[in-house]
């Protein structure tokens, strides 16, 4: 297996990010209004690299060198502030190693440079996350591409055995997939605007979906030499040598096949590629066994030759995968809807989609392959609830303390100044007061209620916190914060985002978005 995975990440200015709490505890921010300008324009996906940018970026790049992290692409991404870089292909353990110390030299070169690296799925609301794209294919040991089209029909039977498996293993372990990219950051992501659904499907394209519409059309059986020569020059020998990301045309696909590989575009930006590459790879390895078993049963039982007992095994798996496949607009309500028809999962939250790696199904995949024993997959799965529950649980307190000692203070302090000049009108206008001071008064109000507002919601997802830690097992804690804590975070964020738009700029204790996301 290789693997070519792309590190999407936001820059900004370290000082800013230290009058930021929520920055610093959780990684993203809390709250915080919409800038007016944001992404609108993708001025800064078309943009130049600012200068600033561009030397941390090379001084990255040296470090990489010198490490043996062979990083080859950097540019700008589509919200502001944020960017990317990527490297050459390597063989997927050495590729996992390298992405986990260039997060790290990442940080360290940022310090030098003033900058503040985030990694979270989600820092800003309103504009593009950042994910991680793990390219994902499989290699000889000689180098040789597996999922890359040959030159004659030969080359192509084998790129099609490669990718029809491939297809499968995500058809039967779509849930698995799933689960293996959930965390608590990553919810903010999947499904919003930029990145996959929940749901996972798998994208490849009018050209492959025309190839296998024919293919699944071969006769069951034995082929005449007819059928044969039918086959392999007009099915199999009609795919070009190298599709160039032909159809690398749907951003909305969270597994994407772009040519030549596998792109698994629901990674979040956090995470270890290990947890997907070894569930990838797992339920690959498992399909390419069965499939290699499958073959021999129709060559040993029914007397057929090997392309021809591969023809016949690819045809049915064609058949039986049709509900992963789908070409459209991951994004809209239609698909949930469709999706759902097919019978495939969609788990939005992270302890919904975690129980996959505890069922049956997971523990014999990974115990028939020697990956791990049941007692290892029960302590992963237990260890990922509880980092969920903590860091929900970190997010509730944090935004609770800016809340109640930044936001709630200052706004009272700019009610208090409304008030005077409420009384200065009185004393200057008696008659004509009601009148005069009608927009201040009805601006009092409106802070009185985004406090009062502030205070209910927290209070009531301190009580919700305290019942779920109150839970005696680490799956239903899970679900409690989950399902009942962090609602809250919206409600308490709506109101504080609200008085940032009534608040005096120059009392405002928090360095708002239009100021974080301009680097110069």
């Amino acid at each position: 297996p290789t693997l070519g995975w792309e590190q999407e990440y936001f820059l900004i200015d370290s000082a800013l990010a230290a009058t930021r709490p929520d920055i610093i505890a959780t990684g993203r921010t809390l709250l915080g209004h919409t800038s007016s300008k944001g992404q609108q324009l993708d001025d800064h996906y078309f943009g130049s690299i600012p200068t600033r940018v561009l030397q941390y970026m090379r001084e990255l790049e040296y470090e990489c060198m010198l490490l043996g992290i062979p990083v080859k692409t950097r540019h700008n991404e589509v919200a502001p502030g944020q960017f990317e870089l990527a490297p050459i292909f390597e063989e997927t353990n050495l590729a996992v190693d390298h992405n986990s110390l260039l997060m790290d030299v990442m940080e360290k070169v940022a310090e030098r440079h003033d900058f503040k690296v985030l990694f979270h799925e989600k820092p800003f609301k309103g504009v593009n996350g950042s994910g991680k794209h793990n390219n994902w294919s499989l290699a000889t040991d000689t180098g040789i591409n597996l999922l890359s089209p040959g030159k004659t029909p030969m080359s192509n039977l084998m790129f099609l055995t490669f990718f029809i498996n491939t297809i499968k293993a995500v058809h039967d372990y779509e849930e698995l997939l799933r689960a293996s990219i959930a965390s608590a950051s990553n919810d903010h992501r999947l499904g919003a605007n930029e990145a996959p659904p929940a749901i996972i499907s798998v994208f490849i394209g009018q050209q492959l979906t025309k190839v296998l519409a024919e293919l699944e059309g071969v006769t069951k059986g034995k082929l005449s030499p007819e059928e044969k020569t039918d086959l392999k020059l007009n099915v199999v020998g009609k795919l070009p040598d190298v599709l160039l990301d032909n159809t690398d045309r749907n951003r909305t696909s969270p597994f994407a096949f772009t040519g030549n590989k596998f792109e698994f575009r629901a990674v979040g930006s956090t995470a270890n590629c290990a947890v997907s590459m070894t569930t990838l790879n797992s339920i690959v390895a498992k399909q390419l066994i069965d499939f290699k078993k499958e073959v021999d049963v129709l060559i040993e039982t029914k007397d057929l030759k090997k392309d021809e007992a591969i023809f016949n095994t690819l045809r049915e798996y064609i058949k039986g995968t049709k509900a992963i496949l789908f070409e459209g607009d991951g994004y809209s309500d239609a698909w949930e809807k469709e999706a759902k028809k097919r019978g495939l999962s969609n788990h939005k939250t992270t302890p919904e989609a975690l129980k996959a790696k505890v069922s049956k199904k997971a523990f014999d995949l990974f115990a028939e392959l020697g990956v791990m024993n049941h007692i290892e997959v029960e302590s992963r799965y237990e260890i990922e609830l509880e980092e969920y529950t903590k860091k929900i649980q970190i997010e509730g307190r944090v935004l609770g303390d800016i809340a109640r000692n930044h936001v709630i203070p200052t706004a009272i302090k700019y009610q208090n100044t409304l008030i005077e000049n409420v009384k200065g009108l009185k004393d200057i206008f008696e008659k004509d007061f009601t009148k005069i001071a009608k927009e201040q008064i009805e601006l009092i109000k409106e802070i009185s209620a985004h406090i009062e507002g502030i205070n209910r919601n927290i209070d009531e997802m301190i009580e919700e916190r305290k019942k779920a830690n109150n839970l005696d097992n680490t799956e239903k804690m899970a679900a409690a914060y989950c399902n009942k804590v962090k609602p809250y975070f919206e409600v308490i964020r709506e109101h504080c985002d609200k008085l940032e738009l009534l608040v005096d700029n120059g009392i405002w204790p928090l360095t708002k978005y239009r100021e974080l996301f301009f680097i110069k």
